[in-house]
């Protein structure tokens, strides 16, 4: 399940989880963003208990947007313990995505 990210839970989802976390930055008018999703949706399943999955909608969560530097969308972070271990810019194929989750299951 694809968990829904925003500027109040962002801490407590996302930096203070004690498991890694996959953020995708997207927004509703954004067709690159729309392209992923399936992928984020496939990763949530695959990855479920081992890594958190969710989106975060850079319109209506804009202080932690800003706050990340997010300057072109879809962005995806992965974090762990609470800080930014990779970032994705741009649509890219389902492989990279899980060759960067593999890597921050291993860290």
């Amino acid at each position: 399940m694809v968990l829904k990210f925003t500027d109040a839970n962002f801490e407590d989802e996302v930096i203070n989880s004690d498991m890694p976390v996959l953020v995708d930055f997207w927004a509703e008018w954004c067709g690159p963003c729309r392209m992923i999703a399936p992928i984020i949706e496939r990763l949530a399943i695959d990855y479920l208990g081992q890594v958190k999955v969710g989106k975060l909608n850079v319109d209506e969560n804009r202080e932690t947007a800003i706050a990340l530097g997010i300057m072109s969308i879809p962005t995806v972070m992965i974090f762990k313990d609470g800080k930014v271990l990779d970032t994705i810019i741009g649509y890219q194929p389902e492989n990279v995505f899980r060759e960067k989750i593999e890597k921050a299951l291993k860290k």
